[in-house]
């Protein structure tokens, strides 16, 4: 089978990419042939496609750059052709679509519709029903404001980083591409990564609920084979992006007053200073910002963890950080929000906190601390069970290709 695999980037920009190059490198591993259409970035990593890649935002050179960039925000007029280009040499029989919205866009839908290519698309966002695709507003607040159709209403509660301009623009391409390439209509299957996301996708768009879909949870590439044990040298993890939405100024709330627990931040973000600044004046001498971090150092980092904390504070779909963590056998303390209940097993697989509240996660973290070696070698058993069970290879492959199968057969 020859497979086309879309996404913005052709490098580990966040989840989505991660996701995407794992599927890749898994159907290759299968006998599958994987070819992938992505824009041009500075950071690429080297492709033998590269020469179908449509310029981006950040490549596009010219005195009308700026101008061009808005227009390829709605359509992508090089990303069409560029798709037909690829499409009469390659000969792909499926497109698997991660991200595009806003950026390659949905141009190439009518391309692939007419060379009869089914388009799938593995649901990472709420960019289909969610102009910010967040669910939150400018204020920091959960929103269902638009409901799937009052997309004005991003403008009205400045979604969009706290911009007018910004919120206006995303309001006015939702309009449009669901005018003239609403996804129900060009989209022929879903791959959702919770059943969260699909019932918020099919409450704001009833017409998703007649196409085929299947959950599929993000796969890890390793499961460790054993369970941990408890160390001497315990601290609590959280790596992600410092931004609002993630809920870091909880968690420091919540280790504010107990200083016997150590916690390391990784990650960069806009709220960065703000946080050290909160830790400083605070004298929290418990908490360690180590900043960006990636590949096998971050990696350990996870691994030799006591818990990850998933403290996000919007509809959070299938975090990676929970599925890299039980890989090693780190149980997790999530925030009861999104998609994280559904593999956050209280008492099994980690403990689950109030979205937003820092006493109740405090007193999670205090139950955590006080483990006995056998109860917390018990919990990593558990994240290792749910791993291989939900998470695996062994597990994922069967269902993706099937559901693949699904197309190719109509």
């Amino acid at each position: 089978m020859k497979v086309l695999l879309i996404d913005v980037y052709n490098f580990n920009k966040g989840g989505a990419e991660t996701v995407c190059f794992n599927t890749g490198k898994l159907l290759e591993k299968h006998g599958h042939q994987v070819m992938y259409f992505t824009l041009k970035w500075p950071e690429n990593n080297p492709s033998p496609y590269s020469k179908y890649f449509p310029e981006s935002k950040e490549t596009r050179k010219g005195p009308l750059k700026q101008v061009k960039n808005m227009v390829n925000y709605f359509y992508h007029f090089e990303a069409a052709k560029k798709m037909e280009q690829l499409i009469e040499d390659e000969r792909p029989d499926i497109a698997h679509v991660h991200l595009m919205w806003g950026q390659i866009t949905p141009s190439i839908f009518p391309v692939l519709r007419k060379h009869h290519i089914p388009i799938l698309l593995t649901v990472h966002d709420y960019r289909i029903v969610c102009p910010a695709y967040l669910f939150r507003d400018g204020y920091g607040n959960i929103c269902e404001a638009c409901k799937g159709k009052n997309f004005y209403k991003c403008l009205t509660h400045t979604c969009c980083k706290g911009s007018k301009l910004f919120s206006a623009v995303m309001a006015a391409e939702m309009y449009f591409r669901n005018r003239f390439f609403n996804p129900a209509k060009f989209i022929d299957g879903f791959m959702y990564v919770s059943n969260f996301s699909r019932d918020k996708h099919e409450q704001y768009m009833p017409a998703l609920k007649t196409k085929p879909n299947i959950t599929l949870y993000n796969f890890s590439c390793d499961i460790a084979k054993s369970p941990k044990t408890l160390s001497e040298n315990k601290y609590y993890l959280f790596y992600g992006r410092l931004s609002d939405e993630k809920g870091v100024t909880t968690l420091l709330r919540a280790f504010k007053d107990i200083p016997q627990c150590k916690l390391k931040i990784v990650g960069t973000g806009p709220k960065e200073q703000e946080l050290k600044d909160f830790v400083q004046s605070s004298g929290m001498k418990n908490v360690e910002f180590l900043g960006f971090k990636r590949g096998q150092e971050l990696m350990d980092l996870v691994k030799n963890a006591h818990f990850v904390i998933v403290c996000s504070e919007c509809y959070e779909n299938n975090p990676m950080s929970i599925i890299e963590s039980y890989s090693y056998g780190t149980p997790i303390i999530g925030s009861r929000i999104g998609g994280i209940p559904e593999i956050v097993i209280e008492g099994k697989t980690g403990y689950q906190f109030v979205c937003g509240d820092s006493d109740d996660l405090q007193q999670k973290v205090k139950f955590a601390d006080s483990l006995s070696a056998e109860d917390y070698s018990c919990l990593s058993a558990g994240t290792l069970k749910f791993a291989h069970d939900n998470l695996s290879l062994e597990s994922y492959y069967p269902r993706l290709i099937a559901f693949y199968n699904q197309f190719l057969k109509k």
